[in-house]
């Protein structure tokens, strides 16, 4: 029968025989020698215990020290967007009294707090481990700095969560399409990307390692928006749509700046971090306030400045400064002071 399994009937055959050979000699039509699967699959295992031991150590973590896990990072924001916007993440707070609304907060804090304070010892004592070419499984110094950026941060979220509401009414105001703050916390993947960032940026600057990164890459991976954690951004920002978005590490955004989807805000090559003497070189450009920058450009360099409410068009490439006001075309730059291309 056409599409049929060459070997059926001789399995088949085999089966009423009690003559396992042609079974043995092969699995879903593939030949695997005369050990069988089991013999195959411990000659992979065999090669993977080698590559362990000879390949890069970067390649693995074995018989060390615990790693933060992107598992606990993930539920860390959850458990940050529960708090910062109770009843559309997190479950149901309908009728909650101010003693059940009270109590909810506290769980949720608490176990925030713990969580947070592990990934963030994990990946200090990772990073203390790494720059000294060690193993060990304890760090008293990262354990009491985890502890402290944890319940520093703790305090920072009613500040975020300001900031977010300024998000939120800048979505708003700039997408004619949304029918309400509720629509754009449910469905704006720009706004979770831009929650996440804040909640990072906020850690890194308090001394988190790794663990702010991972958080960003979350949302990444969820709403495919790249934003480091590294990057300032001021208030009131709006992403539209946001699909392929990228903002780099030290990116200034000021105050009510729009993006949209497949903007890159990047630097100009990655040769200028391996420079000596230049830890925090700035690679990426500026932004001032007011900006709206539309989908497709890429601006790119350490050097560059798009000024006070500059425009930039569809699909631009920009490698220069763009003065304040000034329109981007592809065909040029034309405003009050603009020179042409």
């Amino acid at each position: 029968m056409d599409g049929s399994n060459p070997h059926r009937g001789n399995l088949a055959a085999a089966r009423l025989t009690g003559d396992h050979d042609h079974e043995h000699e092969h699995q879903h039509g593939q030949p695997i020698g005369e050990g069988g699967p089991r013999d195959f699959a411990d000659e992979v295992v065999h090669k993977l215990l080698h590559s362990y031991r000879t390949a890069s150590g970067a390649m693995q973590h074995v018989n060390s020290y615990e790693l933060p896990s992107m598992e606990e990072v993930e539920r860390i924001v959850q458990l940050c967007r529960t708090l910062l916007f109770p009843g559309f993440v997190g479950g149901s707070l309908v009728r909650a009294t101010e003693t059940e609304l009270r109590e909810f907060v506290r769980e949720r804090v608490d176990d925030l707090g713990n969580r947070l304070r592990r990934q963030i010892y994990r990946g200090l004592h990772h990073k203390v481990q790494s720059a000294q070419g060690t193993r060990d499984l304890d760090c008293p110094h990262c354990a009491a700095r985890a502890g402290e950026i944890a319940q520093n941060f703790l305090a920072r979220l009613v500040d975020i969560r300001s900031r977010l509401a300024l998000d939120v009414d800048a979505h708003l105001a700039g997408d004619p399409a949304a029918s309400g703050t509720d629509e754009i916390i449910f469905c704006y993947p720009g706004l979770f990307a831009i929650t996440v960032y804040r909640l990072a940026h906020d850690l890194l600057l308090l001394g988190a390692k790794l663990i702010p990164r991972m958080m960003t890459e979350l949302a990444h991976e969820q709403v495919g928006i790249d934003i480091h954690p590294g990057a300032t951004i001021g208030t009131s920002f709006f992403i539209d749509h946001g699909t392929g978005v990228v903002i780099g590490e030290t990116t200034v955004i000021g105050n009510r700046v729009r993006v949209y989807q497949g903007v890159t805000i990047g630097a100009m090559s990655v040769k200028e971090r391996l420079e000596p003497g230049h830890p925090g070189y700035k690679r990426h450009p500026t932004i001032e306030d007011d900006v709206v920058i539309y989908s497709g450009a890429t601006i790119l360099g350490g050097d560059t400045v798009v000024g006070q409410g500059a425009v930039v068009g569809g699909n631009c490439w920009v490698t220069q400064s763009v003065p304040a006001g000034a329109v981007v075309t592809q065909d040029g730059i034309r405003g009050p002071r603009a020179a042409s291309r």
